[in-house]
Formats: C-alpha cells, sequence, structure tokens
C-alpha cells in the first residue's frame, strides 16, 4: 500500500479480522455446516456475491428457498449493512482526528504523538477507500475538501504523501470522485509537489494520484495541458530517483498512446530530443520506457518521424549500437524491440517527401 512504514502505532479504528466480522451475528450453524460461502463485509461485497450466484447455471425450474436458506440470506444482508455502516463511522472517526487544530504550544513528545496520529488515521482511511462506496462516502463527508485543502502541502512530509496517496486511491477509475478532486485545485498543488517538493515520497505518491486524474478522464486532461503537466513529466524523467523515472515515462506512453491527439504539442516542446538526450545517459531499466515512449510519439505521425531523422540527433548510430549490447541480454528484449521498431519506422521507411503525400 505504502512505500513507508506508518510510523507509529495505528488508531484503534481498524477493522476486526474477517473470521470475527463472519461469526458475529451468524451463530456459526446456518453458514457453517451447509455448505454457505462467508458473508459479505460490505454491499459491494453483497453485489459480488448475487452476480456469482446469477451467472450459476441450473437446468431445474429453482424450487421455493429454504426457511435455512432464507435466514443465511437476511443474516448476509443485515452482516454486510453493518459492514458498511462501521466503516463509515471508522471514516467519521478518522476524520475527526484529521481536522483537529495542531497543538502549537506542545511538546515534542506531544508533537509527535499527534503525528503519528494522523498519519494513522490517513493509513486506516487509505485502506477504507479501496473500496469505491466508502471512496464516495469520504468525499461526501468533506474528507477530500480537507486533504487537499490543509494536508497536501503543509505539514510534516509522512502527511504529505500519506494524503497524496489517498487522493489517487479515491480517485482512481470513479470519474464523479475524480471531477470533485479537480474541482478543488488538486491537480495544481500535485504538479508542484511532483516538480518541488524535496521528499522522494511525496513526489512519488504525487505522480500516483495525477496519472488517476488524468488518465482516462478529459477534464483531467485538459486541466493537466493547462498546466503545462508535460514540462513537468519530462523534468521528473530527468531526477535521479529510479521509481520516479520509471513511472513518468510510463505516464507518458500512455498518454501518447491514449491520446495522439497531443502529439504535435510535445514535439513542439521539444520531447523527441530530450527522450533522445535520456537514451544517450547511463544504461538502466528506465530506457526501455523511454523509448517505448518515442515509439508512441513518432508511431503514424511524420513531424515525429522527421525530427528523429535529424543528423545532429544521431539517433540512428545510437539504436544500432543500442541493439547490438542488449542482443545477448535477455532480460532487455522489450527495450530490444522497441529500438528495432524506431529503426524500422525511422529509418528504413520512405523519404520525408513521399511520407507526407
Amino acid at each position: 500500500m505504502a512505500d513507508q512504514g506508518s510510523g507509529g502505532s495505528r488508531l484503534p479504528l481498524a477493522l476486526p479480522p474477517a473470521s470475527q466480522g463472519c461469526s458475529s451475528g451468524s451463530g456459526g450453524s446456518s453458514a457453517g455446516g451447509s455448505g454457505n460461502p462467508p458473508h459479505p463485509r460490505n454491499l459491494q461485497g453483497l453485489l459480488q456475491m448475487a452476480i456469482t450466484a446469477g451467472s450459476e447455471e441450473s437446468d431445474p425450474p429453482p424450487e421455493p428457498m429454504s426457511e435455512e436458506r432464507r435466514q443465511w440470506l437476511q443474516e448476509a444482508m443485515s452482516a454486510a449493512c453493518r459492514g458498511q455502516r462501521e466503516e463509515v463511522e471508522q471514516m467519521k472517526n478518522c476524520i475527526q482526528v484529521l481536522s483537529q487544530p495542531t497543538p502549537l504550544s506542545a511538546g515534542e513528545a506531544e508533537l509527535a504523538s499527534d503525528q503519528q496520529e494522523r498519519e494513522g488515521a490517513l493509513e486506516l482511511l487509505a485502506d477504507l477507500c479501496e473500496n469505491m462506496d466508502n471512496a464516495a462516502d469520504f468525499c461526501q463527508l468533506s474528507g477530500m475538501h480537507l486533504l487537499v485543502g490543509r494536508y497536501l502541502e503543509a505539514g510534516p512530509t509522512g502527511l504529505r504523501w500519506r494524503a497524496a496517496q489517498l487522493i489517487g486511491t479515491c480517485s482512481q477509475n470513479v470519474a464523479a470522485i475524480q471531477e470533485q478532486v479537480l474541482g478543488l485545485g488538486a491537480l495544481r498543488k500535485l504538479l508542484r509537489l511532483l516538480d518541488r517538493d524535496p521528499c522522494d515520497s511525496v513526489r512519488v505518491k504525487a505522480l500516483f494520484a495525477i496519472s488517476c486524474l488524468v488518465r482516462e478522464q478529459e477534464a483531467g486532461l485538459l486541466q493537466f495541458l493547462r498546466l503545462d503537466g508535460f514540462s513537468v513529466l519530462m523534468r521528473a524523467m530527468q531526477q535521479h530517483v529510479q521509481k520516479l523515472k520509471v513511472k513518468s515515462a510510463f505516464l507518458l506512453q500512455n498518454l501518447l498512446v491514449g491520446h495522439p491527439e497531443h502529439k504535435g504539442t510535445l514535439c513542439s516542446m521539444g520531447m523527441v530530443q530530450q527522450l533522445v538526450a535520456l537514451v544517450r545517459t547511463e544504461h538502466s531499466p528506465f530506457h526501455e520506457h523511454v523509448l517505448g515512449a518515442l515509439c508512441s510519439l513518432v508511431t503514424d505521425f511524420p513531424q515525429g518521424v522527421r525530427e528523429c531523422r535529424e543528423p545532429e540527433l544521431g539517433l540512428e548510430e545510437l539504436l544500432r549500437h543500442r541493439c547490438q549490447l542488449l542482443q545477448q541480454h535477455e532480460e532487455y528484449q522489450e527495450e530490444l524491440e522497441f529500438c528495432e521498431k524506431l529503426l524500422q519506422t525511422c529509418f528504413s521507411s520512405p523519404t520525408d517527401d513521399s511520407m507526407d503525400r
């Protein structure tokens, strides 16, 4: 879940073990001896159970529901609703902890304890909000306003990276939450964190949240463009942090594949030249993703091909030399394939004039 430890003990708000949750309220007999599956812990789990049950083939006509089966189903629904309510209460407790003012005149020990409690609240929320229903409830409880307004750019490092992580966790694949986060101005703050924060963990988590807001999200991508996000992404690829470089190049490649209409913008920014410069650095697994992004940039895009052919870049010689180095290394086969594709696309195709016809 997180790259770092919690920094201390967690809040006493965690869910009970699944075995306890299943046994409470069921009496143990109706589910245990009849072969029924364990009760779902929330409404999303109940829905999944219903879909699974509905997909099973049943040739004979349905029989009337037995009393045992009816009792089990009622208990399952009750457990799911109860679990959802309990998780909402946990989120409310976490938000209450995060809403408390920071003690100004406290001693060092008290400040450390306060930070530890807030970090625990953010970690528990990240666990709970893996469930999309909980993520939606968290936003309805104004939790996102609190994160963006108070924790994303202020306070200790441990709070900043956990806040960025929680924003990404809530936002991924949920359009309504993405729209709320974008409306709060979070993308601008996340790009600033990615570009300027002194802590590598904060920058990595900020990139995760940015990815969740711009991939498959047209409004997020438009904001990203207005905020010069591609330049921030390129600067992240030029840093010394391997994880940050790889994830930045992967996001760039993904955006190029999903939104080829922005290739012209990237070429005008000198992206081809900057990507080639990165390939010339000391070899590392990161180069696979850089070459993948370059392949995506030139595919079906003559302007990108022309820029790759510029003699001063020396790209053809660089690619041929790289192919020779990689041929005996099975672990670099994908990078080798990208090199070969670039050679084929840029240096084994017709001239520029015939390409533009």
